[in-house]
């Protein structure tokens, strides 16, 4: 491999279960609590995880039987997380429909500084019209508006990011900034007016990394324009293949080496002793005391299907079952991922909820099973590395850093300290003041 495995978790809530907050031992109201991140954060520093991810979606969920997934703001948590724990990378979820382009580049730039380079910001569109509902009146807008509305929003944010040279570390004889250190960006666009600079200095990484999760062509299309690190829904190792040759195509039609983008889907890991044991607590998580049980629960949550005459649990799926249009307002990603899965391997629903949670794929076995998972599709190229999804947190973090860390260390994949002083050259990404 030219790179090393690099390991996101992400830290939504109480954790990826549905009924992770009333696990046993655990406080219900813990995605409330911030002394809950903080203690989640600590722990995958302890097990030298690259990344800590926080998704975002500004509105209550309507779904009140699981947790709320989305509570506390990104960017204030993690500039308070930042005070408290080094080295670690902090990956947050800020819409590019619901900001303006200047404010939000002012904040994530404030934050990179104060943590010493170590932001990732993860551009979405935001697909909910309940989002909308709560910035004004305006309908939520089509899919490829949404799209073009990023890109033009990403182009300006990076430009203000690079719009303002401090000098040399020297004392300077003349003033701070003029006209060609500080300079105005002046954009004029389908969305956005803009004039710059921005009144936050070029950041110790010269920019946060840019990630994007796109699944649809408009999507990938973005990824490959601007992210350099890319999630996805990816359930079988071939379609990970082929999302790589689209995404690399696309980079390569917008100018960039495809080598500078890095690929890491989620993973969900359920760990236990033995198979059996893991498959039994698997089926706890979702509040369930047999695998009945959870293909039912599956079917209902996905599709609204009822486990009745029409679908034979150990009978293959019809991959028509997972219909997708290009320009659904719902997400693309996990429709077209099961889709793929289906074809690929023609899986019956007793073995797909062994496969799959939550949209993203399941690790669920012995640690020396997951270890080797992660280590297979790494190890083939397939995969950049992954961000893990823990069913109840935080204890799951410390459950994975003592049982699967080791055995990555131990295969020479993982490292055992923290390297590089920002998390672009942990990353090994280019500096985009070079661009």
């Amino acid at each position: 491999m030219t790179h090393r495995l690099y390991l996101s978790v992400a830290l939504n809530s109480t954790g990826s279960a549905a009924g992770s907050w009333a696990a046993p031992g655990t406080r219900w109201n813990r995605f409330s609590d911030w002394d809950h991140y903080l203690r989640s954060a600590r722990l995958a520093h302890e097990g030298v995880f690259d990344i800590v991810f926080v998704s975002d979606h500004p509105a209550l969920q309507r779904d009140n039987t699981s947790r709320p997934i989305h509570s506390f703001d990104p960017t204030v948590l993690f500039t308070a997380i930042a005070a408290a724990v080094p080295d670690i990378g902090f990956l947050l979820t800020a819409s590019s429909s619901y900001n303006s382009p200047y404010n939000l580049a002012r904040r994530l730039a404030t934050l990179d500084h104060i943590s010493g380079g170590r932001v990732i910001w993860n551009v979405v569109s935001s697909f909910n019209p309940d989002i909308a509902a709560n910035f004004g009146a305006a309908p939520l807008p089509e899919r490829a508006e949404r799209y073009r509305r990023a890109d033009e929003f990403v182009r300006v944010v990076k430009d203000l990011w690079l719009s303002w040279d401090t000098p040399p570390d020297e004392t300077p004889d003349g003033p701070l900034w003029d006209a060609s250190t500080a300079r105005r960006i002046d954009h004029h666009g389908e969305f956005f007016d803009v004039a710059g600079p921005l009144n936050v200095p070029i950041g110790p990484q010269g920019h946060p990394v840019i990630s994007q999760a796109g699944a649809s062509d408009a999507g990938i299309d973005l990824a490959a324009r601007h992210a350099d690190i890319v999630y996805a829904s990816l359930l079988h190792k071939q379609s990970a293949y082929d999302y790589q040759a689209r995404l690399a195509e696309r980079a390569l039609a917008h100018g960039r080496d495809p080598g500078d983008l890095r690929l890491l889907p989620g993973l969900t890991v359920v760990l236990g002793e033995t198979r059996e044991e893991a498959y039994r607590k698997h089926e706890a998580l979702h509040g369930q005391r047999g695998e009945d049980g959870l293909i039912a629960d599956f079917l209902h949550r996905n599709w609204a299907v009822d486990l009745d005459h029409r679908i034979d649990p150990d009978k293959p799926l019809d991959p028509a079952l997972f219909t997708y249009t290009e320009d659904q307002k719902r997400p693309v990603g996990f429709v077209k991922a099961f889709a793929e899965l289906a074809a690929a391997e023609q899986l019956t629903p007793r073995q797909i909820v062994r496969r799959v949670e939550g949209g993203h794929r399941l690790a669920v076995g012995t640690p020396r099973e997951v270890a080797d998972t992660i280590l297979d599709w790494w190890g083939s190229g397939a995969v950049a590395g992954f961000n893990i999804h823990i069913p109840v947190l935080p204890d799951g973090i410390a459950e994975f850093n003592h049982l699967v860390i080791p055995l990555l260390q131990e295969a020479g994949a993982f490292p055992t300290a923290y390297d590089g002083s920002t998390i672009r050259e942990r990353l090994k990404l280019p500096d985009p003041r070079n661009r």
